[in-house]
């Protein structure tokens, strides 16, 4: 059976983390983004030596902050980016680290406190199957908090327009050798990310509702993340998008109950714990 990965895309987040290793974001904008993600996660529920997994984590930009509110974490990434994991976690004895994709997870099933897998899911080819087997290693009634790539149906019709003539960019220049999709991500940071995020921030500093407005999620957040993040939207080869009944459909699919939706941005968070049966 053919493995669930793509593995341009897993050989395009090795290249992004190794050149995006976190180690120059700010530690208060890490948390900022961090609680972004974080803040539906029943932390309150977890047992008192928590064990659980970081599906897809990449640099481990997560990990840093979630390692040292429990007694152990599996990281695991199937890209080169594991190495990055490694050191950024290197002060950390209670990480275990895994170079596997989500068909090969080395973990016991039902033998999890808890997982999570940000932004990973829907770069793989099969995210309901993928999520499957994320779901797996849980315990009975563990959470599982992940965030999918939403479809804009939360946002007006003009904004889904703007979404379709990115992803028309998207389409070639996640084509191309990482060195020019790296040049091209990083021009499009600085021509669009930058002053368009920056002119929210006024916008909303003078009164105006931003909600709507393309990249204020960015409006207070550092270049480096803008950065860090053109290339992950303009430089991957596999990216999915999901309404939030969808997403909500294959997490009950998936063996997930007590389904909660963040209402915040970045859309979709979304937390489940697994059932008992």
């Amino acid at each position: 059976m053919r493995e669930n990965l793509h593995s341009k895309t897993v050989a395009g987040f090795g290249d992004e983390w190794e050149r995006f290793d976190q180690s120059s974001l700010d530690t208060d904008e890490r948390h900022k983004i961090f609680s972004d993600y974080f803040e539906i996660f029943p932390w309150q529920s977890l047992p008192r030596e928590a064990v659980g997994f970081d599906l897809g984590c990449g640099s481990g930009r997560w990990a840093q902050v979630v390692a040292p509110r429990v007694s152990h974490l599996h990281c695991v990434d199937p890209s080169s980016a594991i190495k990055v994991a490694r050191r950024n976690l290197a002060e950390f004895e209670n990480v275990t680290f895994h170079n596997a994709g989500v068909d090969q997870i080395p973990l016991l099933e039902g033998s999890m406190d808890f997982g999570y897998s940000l932004g990973v899911l829907h770069h793989i080819p099969d995210t309901l199957a993928a999520m499957k087997k994320c779901t797996a290693k849980l315990k009975p009634g563990a959470p599982f908090l992940i965030y999918l790539y939403y479809a804009f149906d939360n946002r007006p019709l003009w904004y889904r327009l703007i979404w379709r003539g990115s992803e028309l960019v998207r389409s070639l220049v996640s084509r191309l050798p990482h060195s020019l999709r790296y040049f091209v991500s990083q021009l499009i940071a600085v021509s669009f990310y930058l002053p368009i995020a920056r002119l929210a921030r006024l916008g909303e500093r003078l009164g105006l509702n931003v909600t709507n407005w393309p990249l204020a999620y960015y409006r207070e957040l550092s270049f480096y993340t803008m950065r860090t993040d053109a290339l992950d939207r303009f430089g991957t080869s596999l990216e999915q998008r999901f309404t939030k009944d969808m997403i909500s459909d294959m997490m009950v699919e998936s063996g997930l109950t007590d389904i909660r939706f963040s209402s915040n941005a970045p859309f979709w968070c979304a937390v489940g714990n697994k059932t008992s049966d």
